[in-house]
């Protein structure tokens, strides 16, 4: 009865270690980079991620072709087999757009069948023969009903062609991912999520940026997991696209390496929603995390203070106000995303992360649970 309760035991712990490796290769921890951040790509610690999106490729205004540039073909071109020298199973994908990319000339190559051919080839091309396992569509945003409805036909038409190109290829299918915003609807539009549910591995819910100090008079969150007094956080976007019939593990968070620089107006006034005059920092008040960093230590007596309500850092020094994720933050999220039974994480961006410390706690804690752990006496697992 012993042996049999032995056995019982040691099957069940190999099982759920089997279970956990299954669900970490279907789960995505990912994080982009770009050569324009300074971060070399070679410096990468990629066994922190399960997938890497390389961005961006460019839609050619004229031949809508997704190109890359002259100046990131060598870094792109070697992109997939830099990350895999520490990691040889993450996975690369090519991101295609970006927030600067010009958003007529992704909705006129929507518009034509023949334009989105060009996209849908040269793409498939592109990352065939980069090396990349996957695509990524950032298209921030489609303005009118019309770039919604050619958008789904845009995706319908991705996907078929990637799956007739594997199976011409003898190749595994190419995934095929976006960027979307924070919620299911943008500019007044609903995304197609039927389409997208059926064509896209995943979607990247851009759960930030909600608030800034170009543009927001007062301090607050560019990117709080929730808000009671409003629909401007993660969490509401997050149920927006599972009410809108989007699956849970077609989703994955996005989680800023980076916050806002606020100058209050009253440094004696430094709270959530204090007065604010603007940015405290070039880039419209952005700074990487590594940068907030050097900020706390460089200015003694700084105050740091981790809200746990709406799930957000922030500190303050003189009329200097910062809201950004720390480590706190960023467990709480990922603790989320697993609770709500998303396929994952995603952050942007690699380049300003301080000694890993971010993407370490996000893959900590996505890991194998406390409590699961405890009850098959893994903990020190």
């Amino acid at each position: 009865m012993a042996s049999s309760m032995k056995i019982f035991l040691i099957f069940s712990v190999v099982s759920l270690v089997e279970l956990q490796f299954c669900a970490g290769q279907n789960a995505v921890n990912g994080v982009y980079w770009f050569p324009d951040s300074g971060f070399a790509a070679s410096d990468i610690n990629s066994a922190l991620f399960t997938h890497i999106f390389c961005a961006f490729a460019d839609l050619d205004p004229q031949t809508k072709q997704v190109t890359i540039s002259s100046a990131n073909n060598a870094s792109f071109y070697q992109f997939t087999r830099t990350v895999q020298l520490n990691n040889p199973s993450v996975k690369t994908l090519l991101s295609i757009g970006g927030g600067s990319a010009n958003k007529t000339v992704f909705s006129q190559m929507a518009s034509q069948s023949s334009s989105r051919k060009s996209f849908i080839d040269s793409s498939i091309k592109l990352a065939r023969s980069y090396g990349f396992y996957g695509l990524d569509l950032d298209w921030e945003y489609p303005q009118t009903s019309s770039d919604m409805t050619n958008l789904g036909t845009l995706l319908t038409e991705w996907r078929t062609a990637v799956t007739t190109e594997a199976q011409s290829s003898g190749k595994s299918a190419l995934l095929l991912t976006a960027a979307f915003y924070y919620a299911a609807n943008v500019n007044g539009l609903n995304y197609p999520v039927n389409s997208i549910n059926t064509n896209l591995d995943w979607v990247n819910a851009m759960a930030y940026d909600f608030y800034g100090p170009s543009w927001y008079g007062y301090t607050n969150s560019h990117s709080m997991l929730y808000d009671s007094t409003s629909q401007v956080s993660g969490s509401y976007g997050i149920d927006s696209w599972i009410q809108a019939g989007l699956g849970a593990k077609k989703l994955a968070l996005g989680i800023p390496f980076y916050g806002y620089a606020w100058r209050l107006a009253n440094a004696n006034n430094h709270g959530m929603l204090a007065p604010s005059t603007g940015p405290a920092a070039p880039d419209g008040g952005a700074m990487g995390y590594t940068q907030i960093k050097n900020f706390i230590a460089s200015n003694t007596g700084t105050v740091v203070i981790y809200n746990s309500t709406i799930v957000t850092n922030y500190c303050y020094s003189g009329t200097t106000w910062i809201g950004y994720d720390d480590t706190q933050s960023v467990a709480a999220k990922v603790s989320y995303a697993k609770q709500k039974g998303l396929l994952g994480y995603f952050a942007w961006h690699v380049g300003v992360d301080s000694n890993w410390a971010l993407s370490t706690q996000a893959k900590q804690s996505w890991g194998l649970g406390e409590h699961e752990a405890a009850y098959y006496g893994l903990s020190e697992f």
